[in-house]
């Protein structure tokens, strides 16, 4: 009796594995096409900064340079002064990135637990500033920086990250609304104050949310041509993003393709890093801000 049943039970079992297994073996394809997909750019950027500058636009392509010319990357090392510009480049992401997490948490933590008479209309109009086009505010904060004295300084560049960005305040709002409020409770209870309960509670419970925000800062920062273009006019001041338009040659002699790539895989290579870290803080912030709900 019980062979019997085993028997009719053994090929739903099996169709429900095979289905299964179809499904995953789907699924991975789906994904190892999109990453051959997404990977081709970057890989062409890499072989192309190796290649001698006669090569690069052989038909058909060459996709695996022959021979290897790694004098490129020496001679974008020689040719800008790199070293200066990747200071500039982090003295300025790293002030953004401390400004932009302190302040976007202290004011998402107002907006999340401190009561005030017009706090959900004064957060609407904190949303509504993400409707604003950056080309909009471009000139008032120009005349007001060229006013203060703050033109080919990182002023511009790095204080405005200390009165907070509306797109993180509202992310960090999210994740503090999800917070227990048995712990704030009994914080004062033993007499702290709203400032000590943000930064002895809130800012500890809340990492992946700021690891998240530490990570979209850091590419937006690190990765912004027009600020830097702008506010920035002497050349010892130029940042990485900047340098990349030095390489694109002159009307006459066209784009120096070669070094262009090889100073773009230079670049690229801070932000493969950054993100390899804190890719597990990066994803588990994205899932535990409520922005699903």
């Amino acid at each position: 009796m019980i062979k019997a049943r085993w028997h009719q039970l053994l090929p739903a079992w099996r169709t429900r594995s095979a289905t299964r297994l179809r499904t995953q073996i789907a699924t991975y394809a789906i994904l190892g096409l999109g990453t051959v997909v997404i990977m081709v750019p970057f890989f062409w950027a890499l072989s192309t900064s190796l290649k001698p500058r006669p090569n690069i636009y052989l038909y058909p392509p060459q996709w695996f340079p022959d021979p290897l010319r790694f004098a490129n990357y020496v001679d974008v090392m020689s040719l800008i002064p790199f070293l200066t510009y990747a200071r500039n480049s982090f003295i300025i992401v790293a002030g953004v990135m401390v400004g932009t997490v302190l302040s976007s948490s202290f004011t998402a933590y107002g907006f999340a637990r401190l009561r005030a008479p017009g706090r959900d209309f004064i957060f609407l109009i904190v949303l509504a500033t993400l409707m604003l086009p950056t080309t909009v505010t471009l000139v008032p904060l120009y005349i007001g920086f060229n006013k203060l004295g703050w033109i080919n300084t990182f002023r511009p560049l790095v204080v405005p990250a200390f009165f907070g960005t509306p797109f993180f305040i509202f992310l960090l709002r999210q994740f503090y609304l999800s917070i227990p409020r048995d712990l704030e409770e009994a914080a004062k209870l033993d007499g702290a104050s709203p400032y000590r309960i943000w930064w002895d509670i809130f800012l500890p419970l809340s990492k992946p949310a700021l690891a998240t925000v530490a990570v979209f800062t850091f590419f937006t920062t690190y990765n912004d041509f027009f600020g830097p273009l702008i506010y920035l006019t002497d050349d010892s001041k130029r940042t990485l993003a900047v340098a990349l338009s030095f390489f694109n040659g002159s009307p006459d002699a066209g784009p120096q393709m070669h070094l262009l790539m090889a100073m773009t895989v230079l670049v690229t290579i801070p932000s493969l890093i950054v993100f390899l870290l804190a890719q597990r803080h990066f994803v588990r912030g994205v899932i535990t801000t409520g922005i699903k709900g």
